[in-house]
């Protein structure tokens, strides 16, 4: 799991004992209880009295994974709605208690969770706890409310991925690489189930999600424990449950055996080609191998993929790869921008002929300390932050199933050796294993050619 990336939760015993943890992270140290409030709200609180600043965390494990095919979107879409009203607070005023003493909030939703975070100063944690718990308790999911945050939903979807430069390269990708997963529609949704959604589908699916027992608080800062607590108790005890079960997908995508090729026409300037192979979910002890992996190649201009292609090549203007840290299995991913007069086709076959050679004679130590090196010092600038540690500490609870994890995680980063990333590569690196799709503009008419 990389400390910019944190992502959704994970079943915990029921009335779990309160315990008082101590970890290091890459030189950071930590202390952090945590316990569960008896209608099953997770609750973890770190304290830190250097500044007079609370952070106020809250993740709901729910993504886009959670949806139906028909029925995406519907995550993100209450990233929306969730600011717009319940009981005690009208439409938009939760920005404006939080901005007005002086904190800061957003949110965000991913395949896996959703998480909503307040920053403020340490005497307005009662205002963050108040402002979280009556959402959760009554939030307003109206017919008006819908229809507005539809409206600006599908214009964040026209904005930042359909009228954006290869916005769609990884929806198109993902739509591809998975047959059964719910990972292949993208988060945002599709404008067709956006623009059909009904207010009692949008209501069912809060009512399943967003609630109690669903939902893990993360405080951070300047507070005393004994009064969090009870702060904590006053505001979220009695929240209740809705009934009916939580719908968790689980789907085994069949083991690829063939490469997947696709062309996309897209209005780019310069020519692009993306790649996705098939790997585990993030707590597969294969993981942080991948990772590393995807730091040794591309992180940095340095970097081995990065000199090639760019400086020595200079067949790109980009490339780079990623290791998706996701609850199920995912995909490492290569994204390369041609340069002027180059195609998907050269940058593939470069791109195969640097992958063989790490399949085949693996990465030099210095290589692999240099990607340890830059992990590490992603957990040093988070632990800077408290709205960070908040996020990785819900992060390692609800996706990695326990926050005391991120405790020895620096340990499985470190215990990685070349052969580690040597045996992944040669595992799941490979042509058959890869969804390709060649990103090409559209073909110039016959006015644009004479001009």
């Amino acid at each position: 799991m990389r400390a910019d990336d944190a992502s959704v939760a994970h079943d915990h015993p029921t009335h779990r004992s309160s315990q008082q943890q101590r970890f290091i992270v890459t030189g950071i140290n930590l202390t952090f209880e945590e316990y569960d409030l008896p209608n099953g709200l997770h609750v973890i609180l770190h304290q830190d009295h250097t500044l007079p600043i609370v952070a106020v965390n809250l993740w709901y494990h729910v993504g886009s994974k959670n949806e139906h095919e028909g029925e995406t979107g519907f995550a993100h879409l209450f990233e929306h709605m969730m600011f717009q009203g319940s009981d005690n607070v009208a439409a938009n005023m939760h920005f404006h208690h939080v901005q007005s003493a002086g904190g800061t909030l957003n949110a965000s939703t991913s395949f896996d969770r959703t998480n909503y975070y307040n920053t403020l100063p340490a005497h307005q944690l009662e205002l963050g706890l108040w402002l979280e718990s009556d959402r959760m308790n009554s939030l307003a999911v109206t017919a008006e409310t819908l229809e507005t945050q539809r409206s600006v939903v599908m214009e964040e979807r026209r904005s930042r991925y359909d009228n954006q430069p290869y916005g769609t390269m990884l929806m198109e990708l993902f739509a591809r690489a998975y047959k059964m997963q719910p990972y292949r529609w993208p988060t945002i949704g599709s404008m067709a189930d956006i623009q059909s959604a009904t207010l009692e589908q949008v209501r069912a699916f809060h009512n399943m999600y967003y609630r109690p027992e669903n939902a893990t608080l993360c405080l951070a800062g300047d507070f005393e424990s004994g009064s969090a607590r009870a702060l904590i108790e006053r505001y979220f005890g009695s929240i209740a449950n809705q009934d009916g079960e939580m719908y968790r997908p689980f789907a085994h995508e069949p083991v690829q055996t063939t490469q997947i090729r696709d062309y996309v026409y897209d209005s780019i300037p310069l020519p692009g080609l993306i790649i996705g192979m098939h790997i585990p979910d993030m707590n597969d002890d294969d993981f942080i191998p991948l990772d590393l992996l995807s730091y040794i190649l591309t992180s940095g201009e340095s970097s081995r993929l990065y000199r090639r292609f760019v400086y020595e090549a200079r067949i790109a203007q980009s490339i780079l790869s990623y290791a998706y840290d996701l609850e199920m299995p995912g995909l490492f991913l290569f994204r390369i921008i041609a340069q002027q007069g180059k195609t998907p086709e050269m940058l593939e076959s470069m791109l195969w002929k640097e992958l063989d050679d790490v399949r085949r004679n693996g990465v030099t130590a210095q290589e692999l300390q240099k990607a340890k090196n830059r992990i590490e010092t992603s957990f040093v600038r988070a632990g800077s932050s408290l709205q960070s540690r908040a996020d990785l500490l819900n992060s390692f609870h609800v996706l990695a199933g326990d926050a005391a994890k991120l405790n020895s995680h620096h340990e499985r980063i470190h215990a990685v050796t070349q052969e580690d990333v040597q045996r992944v590569a040669a595992k799941y690196l490979t042509e058959h294993n890869a969804t390709c799709l060649h990103y090409l503009p559209y073909p110039k008419t016959a006015s644009e050619q004479r001009a």
